[in-house]
């Protein structure tokens, strides 16, 4: 059987395909780790060496959720029966249940914050884009670079002067400031790939649409938009992930209102040292949303920047 020059051998494709497949073994290794480590118990999650086959339980999701405290036996004996399965986990520790964790609240400030400021930095960035891409804006390459410029330090360089601005303005520990400091970090890197998307539509396709009696606000909100949506789909993920994961300014500039998840797991302490089944509980939960988030965009990533054809 011949094959073209062109095409990949079957040997190449064979060891391409397990070049992906150890990549992918290798790069998902830890998750499933943390996974695993979710559903052990403290002495297992600790074991030495480490246990691969393990009794799950959900005592680190019980003890991610509740704040426990420790009673004497008498106590304990005089309570009267366990009302569900997670005061069973905890009396087993003999403790009890004193009311809910802060992890609900923390996970919630993360949603708010880290949505509010994607959503606010794929606005301003699309905008932004549209209009340095569209129009003859004077000294456009200079004000490109003086956006791209803030990108250049890491954000931890500025923390003490956006933390004493913080301070005389109120914004600190809200999450207003937290949502506008991730947009202004953001947003650079927003307005630069939106732009290299938005250059690749023609221009013919909002012309025809001027043409048709469009404006130019139609034009661009029914023409350019929908075939950007693969740049607009690509740019909130890495948004959202900047946002969700990031930890120092969070820790510098939030204290309990406006805490977010980051900041707050590692903090879970357990009975003689932290809680490494709850932390990979909260670990696990706090990957979700950006999982989620991504697999619902996923078709926008899988097309073409341009479809259809020029209007004559």
């Amino acid at each position: 059987m011949s094959y073209s020059i062109t095409d990949p051998s079957p040997r190449q494709k064979w060891f391409a395909g397990t070049l992906v497949i150890l990549y992918a073994l290798i790069t998902l290794m830890p998750l499933v780790w943390i996974l695993m480590t979710g559903f052990k118990t403290p002495p297992d999650s600790i074991s030495y060496p480490p246990k691969v086959i393990f009794q799950p339980s959900l005592e680190g999701y019980v003890n991610l959720f509740t704040t426990r405290t420790r009673v004497s036996p008498d106590d304990l004996a005089a309570l009267p029966p366990p009302a569900n399965f997670a005061e069973e986990i905890v009396r087993n520790r003999d403790m009890v249940i004193v009311g809910p964790s802060k992890f609900g609240e923390r996970f919630m400030n993360s949603v708010i914050i880290g949505f509010g400021s994607t959503f606010l930095s794929i606005f301003l960035g699309t905008l932004a884009a549209y209009a340095f891409s569209r129009y003859k804006i004077p000294l456009k390459d200079d004000l490109l670079f003086f956006i791209l410029s803030t990108r250049m330090m890491p954000p931890i360089a500025v923390a003490i002067p956006i933390f004493l601005m913080y301070r005389t303005l109120g914004l600190s520990d809200t999450h207003l400031g937290m949502i506008l400091l991730y947009t202004a970090v953001n947003i650079s890197l927003a307005v630069w790939l939106l732009k290299g998307f938005i250059d690749e539509i023609p221009r013919e396709y909002e012309e025809a649409a001027l043409i048709d009696g469009y404006t130019r606000f139609q034009a661009f909100y029914k023409v350019v938009l929908p075939q950007a949506a693969t740049g607009i789909a690509s740019t909130a993920i890495f948004c959202l992930i900047f946002a969700w994961n990031e930890y120092a300014f969070a820790v510098l500039l939030t204290s309990g209102t406006a805490q977010t998840a980051p900041p707050f797991i590692p903090t879970i302490i357990g009975v003689g040292g932290l809680d490494w089944p709850a932390v990979a509980a909260g670990a696990t939960i706090f990957l979700l949303p950006v999982m989620v988030f991504t697999i619902l965009l996923r078709k926008h990533l899988l097309r073409g920047i341009t479809f259809g054809a020029v209007r004559k």
